[in-house]
């Protein structure tokens, strides 16, 4: 059965609405930096489409929050009033994967920031600690999901048996160890668990996987769980088994080997564009492609890391060569932009042919072909 339309979102590739003017009504993420005040995502966010309705339980416990990385990412000072100029469109497509229930695939040229949508809506719309899923070659499903160490296992069952080689008989034989202490979550599988809210799911670098882990996720994010054989195996006995997490000293407990999603988490995955997806699978997402950053939006990245002292001393002679380098060396990074300016920001002493000698060393190109290149 195909889906009515839902004429309240707007559809991935329609034109963003105008710059000026009231932000949508149905926005709740508006990509300013600043947290919800006073509320939760739970209290704003509308009933999911029947068809993306999921009722996992029992709800698991909210995830820890994760300020320290959240701060390395984006940066500690949030400039008022700063939106990049692309935050119209980023907003439009986050709020559309909310209300859908449905990932973002977000593409663009490597060092454009991508990877930061995420912990900018972690940190807007207080969801906690982001998980992150970094994808390889060699990565499958099944790690993002879970691991099981079965020689782990096999190897403490073995030990316990020795040290209660003595035991007389009448005691029994000597239980294996529970099997839940040998499973962990992936960041896939953790964002699959019962939360009330949304977690985020980072998945980075989509493009460097297999040509198959696309296709293998198709059916995790249509149906919102995945079964753990080993512990569907073993229900009878251990009904309820209480595992690891991806979070730091997470645990939570699963049923009869099965994880359900209650919550469909926010799932932002990118790509580099370095390679094309199945059908199927981009049918299932909301596609956004991350502009180049002007001089406005890296100004308010250099505050948000600097603040605003720095960024109005350096930053418009910075800014400006970075671009200009920007052009002529086929894209840089915003990484090379930040550590030109943490040494602008803390050199001292020297000339400004020193500086500049040093932020032409560092804005090499990223495709290697040839080194900087030192201006006449």
């Amino acid at each position: 059965m195909t889906p009515p339309d839902d004429t309240s979102v707007p559809h991935p590739d329609a034109a963003p609405p105008a710059l000026d003017g009231e932000r949508p009504r149905w926005w709740i993420y508006r990509g300013t930096g600043e947290p919800l005040p006073d509320t939760t995502l739970g209290a704003l966010l509308p009933p999911p489409p029947p068809w993306r309705a999921f009722h996992g339980g029992p709800v698991t416990a909210p995830p820890p929050a994760d300020e320290a990385e959240t701060a390395r990412r984006l940066g500690g000072h949030r400039p008022a009033g700063y939106a990049p100029a692309y935050a119209r469109r980023e907003a439009d497509l986050v709020n559309a994967a909310l209300l859908l229930r449905r990932p973002l695939l977000v593409s663009g040229r490597p060092g454009t920031g991508k990877s930061s949508l995420a912990y900018r809506i972690s940190r807007e719309l207080r969801l906690g600690r982001v998980l992150r899923w970094h994808i390889t070659s060699r990565t499958t499903l099944q790690r993002g999901l879970y691991e099981y160490d079965a020689i782990g296992r096999v190897q403490d069952t073995a030990a316990l048996r020795a040290a209660a080689g003595d035991t007389p008989a009448e005691h029994g034989p000597t239980a294996p160890p529970d099997i839940g202490d040998y499973i962990q979550l992936g960041p896939l599988g953790t964002a699959l668990l019962p939360y009330e809210e949304p977690r985020v799911l980072l998945i980075d670098e989509l493009d460097k996987s297999d040509l198959d882990l696309a296709n293998d996720l198709l059916s995790v994010f249509e149906d919102g769980t995945f079964t753990i054989p080993e512990l569907r195996r073993a229900r009878r006995r251990n009904p309820v088994v209480t595992v690891q997490t991806d979070d730091p000293q997470g645990e939570a407990e699963i049923t009869a080997g099965v994880v359900r999603c209650r919550a469909f988490p926010l799932i932002v995955m990118t790509s580099n564009s370095e390679r094309e997806f199945p059908p199927a699978f981009l049918r299932r997402c909301l596609l956004l492609q991350m502009p180049e950053p002007g001089d406005d939006d890296l100004a308010g990245m250099v505050a948000a890391h600097f603040g605003e002292e720095v960024a109005q001393e350096w930053g418009g002679t910075l800014i400006a060569n970075f671009l200009k380098r920007s052009r002529e060396r086929g894209g840089l990074s915003i990484d090379q932009l930040l550590n030109a300016f943490h040494l602008a920001a803390t050199r001292t002493g020297g000339d400004e042919e020193g500086l500049q000698n040093l932020t032409e060393a560092i804005w090499h190109r990223l495709d290697g072909t040839a080194p900087a290149v030192r201006p006449e």
